[in-house]
């Protein structure tokens, strides 16, 4: 049996990705994974990308586990509920992950404006994506968990301290995802629930691609074009790097040991020896640090 079989998984924010890489783990280790967020196949979000949950939950039937995509958005609380009494009904209860990745914050956060100047609205609407939304779907899910003692909740962020990350807004979103985990894992424990952060490192999603001109195919080519950051995407990594990283944690039966802490993924990949997709295994907590962003 796979690793994960049996087990059932909500990824929040899979439509691409993070949530897509982890989702597709998941499903690769043998789970049911809901696949939900707010771009659907006819109907993007106001993000107006082409990536969909149905893409993601077909990824996940090919890697070997179920996907099922469900539309929802997280920030409304009506949605989410009725998102986890499906699961409730579906799966009877059973609900063995929660991976909060909602973001939607690419073009809200305004790079090199001091928050003074920046504008509110969006600033604002950044924390109700990256924060509320990561509140109301724990608010939701974690009790179907508490109900069966166990289950993992996973808050996908940015970096692994407290530090400041170049913009008030985007810090305070990507901070919030630690100290929600911490806290949930204080609240959770008596209940046999645990609560990890987790972040990628240098992520080369598919809007990433994008900014550097190449295709997952030809990644590399960016890095000797002179392009500003070019040096640091060398040491990215792709979402499934992460996805792989979570579904090992997840099938750890010693997971509780991590509750309330930072996972990145190449301290998962240190720790359960896996790959990324293309072969490489990318450190970027290493590199951070020579470079002095660590």
């Amino acid at each position: 049996m796979k690793p994960l079989q049996g087990k059932v998984a909500v990824v929040a924010g899979a439509t691409r990705g993070a949530g897509r890489g982890i989702a597709v783990g998941l499903g690769a280790a043998g789970a049911t994974v809901y696949c939900t967020g707010r771009s659907v196949t006819g109907g993007p979000s106001d993000l107006n990308r082409s990536e969909t949950i149905q893409e993601t939950a077909a990824m996940v039937d090919s890697a070997g586990g179920i996907g099922i995509p469900v539309r929802t958005d997280h920030t409304v609380p009506a949605e989410v509920e009725a998102l986890f009494a499906r699961i409730r009904e579906e799966q009877d209860g059973q609900l063995d992950v929660l991976a909060n990745n909602i973001w939607g914050g690419e073009k809200l956060v305004e790079w090199g404006t001091p928050f003074w100047e920046h504008s509110l609205p969006n600033g604002l609407l950044v924390q109700e994506r990256a924060v509320k939304a990561h509140m109301i779907t724990s608010y939701y899910g974690a009790p179907l968990m508490v109900a069966r003692r166990g289950g993992l909740i996973i808050e996908v962020t940015d970096g692994i301290d407290y530090r400041y990350r170049g913009n008030l807004f985007y810090s305070l979103a990507k901070i919030s995802p630690i100290h929600l985990a911490e806290s949930m894992a204080e609240e959770l424990r008596p209940h046999g629930v645990t609560a990890v952060a987790a972040t990628p490192g240098f992520l080369r999603s598919e809007e990433m691609l994008e900014h550097f001109r190449v295709a997952e195919s030809n990644w590399q080519d960016a890095v000797s074009s002179g392009i500003k950051d070019a040096e640091h995407f060398a040491q990215s990594e792709t979402p499934f790097f992460i996805g792989r990283g979570l579904a090992a944690l997840a099938a750890d039966p010693a997971y509780a040991a991590y509750a309330g802490k930072v996972m990145p993924s190449w301290t998962l990949s240190d720790m359960y020896g896996h790959e990324d997709v293309d072969g490489r295994r990318p450190h970027w907590g290493n590199y951070a640090k020579k470079h002095g962003f660590l």
